[in-house]
């Protein structure tokens, strides 16, 4: 018998299949790439981003709750400032007299006091002119003259 045990039928086939490989360069079969190292990491990259999350967002509410709270501080601290020099204002008699001559038409003993109009009326209050109301100090010292002459 001859040293080659294959027929040509056999050599035929395997130099087909040679060929055939080179020409259409056929790939081994791939692994999956996900392997089982892979499955675990993604798995804790999960567990641990559940685990975080709700920490992370309480952290986030938290700091913009302290924002909120600094801020609401500094708008008490500016109204405080303001207060105390309005308070401060206040104590002087000289803002006292004036407050008292504007608002409330106070005059000093021996001043006459006038109310001035500054006559911009329209057509309608020209044909039907009203009679201004006194000041309430004007009522009020009416009140303390009946009460008195009683």
């Amino acid at each position: 018998m001859p040293a080659d045990r294959f027929s040509t039928a056999t050599r035929l086939k395997a130099l087909g299949e040679q060929a055939a490989a080179r020409v259409y360069r056929t790939r081994p079969p791939r692994r999956n790439r996900l392997t089982g190292r892979a499955a675990l990491l993604a798995l804790v990259m999960c567990a641990l981003v559940v685990a975080l999350a709700y920490p992370i967002r309480q952290y986030v509410s938290q700091r913009s709750d302290i924002a909120d709270q600094r801020r609401k501080a500094e708008n008490a601290g500016r109204t405080l400032d303001r207060l105390r020099d309005q308070k401060a204002r206040w104590q002087d008699p000289a803002h006292v007299e004036q407050q008292a001559r504007r608002h409330l038409h106070f005059v000093m003993p021996g001043e006459t006091g006038y109310i001035v109009q500054d006559g911009s009326a329209t057509r309608t209050a020209q044909r039907a002119p009203k009679a201004a109301p006194p000041p309430w100090y004007e009522n009020l010292l009416a009140d303390v003259d009946a009460a008195v002459r009683r």
